[in-house]
């Protein structure tokens, strides 16, 4: 018998902005100044990121096996194991985003994508969101096209291999660690 699913906290009053000021905005990324009246009477600055949601696509082949990227990324200079993931363009669903990012970063076309729980990276500074996706019976129609900022290249595991991955702390990248953890959970032993 499962348990009950325990109810949300009570939601906390927002804080009061009193004002706010853009102090850097780009393409990519913004960063934002805000004051805010705390429940005590008292203000304090807060800094917001400012940044587009984006998607994270989990793929899994007819065979079973799932589908990574070997990924460099500049701020850390590392290459590790992620999943297809990137920025939501304007106007764009997170839907359409994900068959996107699958096609553009590892070639493949999903026969089925389903929804993921989504999350907040970044909640304490971000309101930045990341829908997730699971990318059923995936087939390979094209090579990975990525754009010229991303070095990476694909690679299958085997529902085993992501497992051993995952329990060995080796997916650093959260984008990779959350929709794996799911669908670990999900897509039984």
């Amino acid at each position: 018998m499962s348990e009950s699913l325990p109810p949300e906290p009570p939601p906390f009053a927002p804080f009061e902005r009193l004002r706010s000021e853009q102090i850097y905005h780009s393409r990519w990324c913004g960063l934002r100044r805000d004051i805010v009246r705390l429940p005590s009477g008292s203000e304090q600055e807060y800094h917001v990121f400012e940044i587009t949601d984006a998607v994270v696509v989990l793929p899994v082949l007819a065979d079973g096996r799932v589908a990574m990227v070997g990924q460099y990324r500049y701020p850390h200079g590392k290459t590790h194991w992620e999943l297809p993931a990137g920025r939501m363009n304007p106007g764009e669903t997170p839907r359409e985003a994900a068959a996107r990012e699958l096609l553009e970063e590892t070639g493949l076309r999903a026969g089925k994508l389903s929804a993921l729980p989504g999350f907040y990276p970044t909640n304490g500074i971000s309101a930045h969101f990341a829908h997730a996706f699971l990318a059923e019976d995936c087939a390979v129609v094209a090579e990975p096209a990525p754009e010229d900022s991303e070095q990476l290249f694909r690679r299958f595991f085997t529902r085993a291999e992501i497992a051993a991955l995952f329990d060995a702390g080796r997916l650093a990248d959260a984008f990779a660690a959350l929709p794996v953890a799911y669908w670990l959970r999900r897509s039984g032993p």
